[in-house]
Order: C-alpha cells, then sequence, then structure tokens
C-alpha cells in the first residue's frame, strides 16, 4: 500500500507518468512501468496484492514483480513524495 503526501499529485503521461509536489514544485517522472507500479500501490490494501496484480498485467514472474514495486516504492520514499501510513492505536491504555 503506498499513501502519497496529501500535497502530492500522480498523473498519467503520454510517457508512463509523474507526480507533481505542489510544496517544492518539482515533478517526479514515471517511466509506464513505474506509473503502473504506482497506480496499483495506490488501488492496492498491500504491497504484495500490488505486486500480484504487477505480475499478471506484465506477465513476469511475482518474485520480479515484488523486485519492482519495492524498488518503486523505494525510490518514491527517497523523493520524499510518500507518507507514513496512520499508525492505529487502541482508545484504551494497557496496564491501568
Amino acid at each position: 500500500m503506498l499513501l502519497l503526501h496529501e500535497h502530492t499529485h500522480p498523473v498519467l503521461t503520454d510517457e508512463g507518468g509523474a507526480i507533481l509536489d505542489e510544496h517544492t514544485g518539482r515533478w517526479s517522472y514515471l517511466t509506464p512501468t513505474a506509473a503502473s507500479a504506482v497506480l496499483l500501490l495506490l488501488s492496492s490494501t498491500t504491497e504484495s496484492q500490488a505486486a500480484e496484480q504487477y505480475a499478471e498485467r506484465h506477465g513476469i514472474s511475482r518474485d520480479q514483480a515484488a523486485n519492482d514495486i519495492r524498488t518503486v516504492t523505494t525510490a518514491l520514499t527517497e523523493q520524499g513524495v510518500t507518507a507514513r501510513p496512520a499508525v492505529r492505536r487502541p482508545w484504551w491504555r494497557r496496564g491501568r
């Protein structure tokens, strides 16, 4: 599962895709396969689900798809466009 910062916007282009960071004005350009990975990550509940769909879509092994998905996720995280998922904490405190 991939979460982008609120101030980032993915778009499809003729050459693949891009992600705009409104705070910096910077565009992160994506190859067609990276754009596919991003769209699957954004619509999936888990990274493994995205990898499975990516493998089916591109006719590659699940291991290769998982590696490709991790590579895209790592690159976007390094560029600072991803957000951390919210950590849900129980409403009660333990130990009381």
